[in-house]
């Protein structure tokens, strides 16, 4: 189970890199201007979407999922952090599939925000992750 918990551990930080890095790409592909810009950042964006974001996102929801049913739900399931945690998690995915949605929407020249909106965008991993890492270090409740 620890090799589990390791692997589950490696494909959740090269997912959160994806979600941490995918949404400045935007902030600088929203300030573009020039068509040579445009391309190199949907090249960028793709590859990062396709080879690294989606993989990971897979391996960390099965991996996960793996462990969840295999014991943590029995050891945990009369305590509200992992219920949160879950909750938390689960809208990760929302927001990776949101992230998809606006390198669609750049893909088409029809991105309708600025990059300062992409700049707030860009902090809503960072608060998940870190509510998620007290709940589990912590497990307040």
């Amino acid at each position: 189970m620890l090799w589990l918990k390791a692997l589950h551990l490696i494909f959740l930080i090269s997912w959160f890199a994806g979600l941490f890095y995918l949404p400045r790409l935007f902030v600088y592909h929203a300030m573009s201007d020039d068509q040579i810009s445009h391309d190199r950042f949907l090249i960028m964006e793709r590859k990062l979407l396709n080879g690294i974001m989606l993989p990971a996102a897979i391996l960390t929801l099965f991996s996960g999922l793996w462990m969840l049913f295999d014991y943590a739900w029995t050891a945990y399931e009369s305590t509200w952090w992992l219920s949160i945690k879950l909750i938390l998690v689960s809208t990760l995915f929302v927001y990776h599939y949101q992230c998809r949605r606006f390198y669609l929407k750049f893909l088409d020249n029809n991105n309708q925000q600025s990059h300062v909106f992409f700049r707030w965008f860009n902090e809503y991993p960072v608060l998940v992750l870190i509510a998620v890492i007290i709940l589990i270090t912590i497990k307040p409740f």
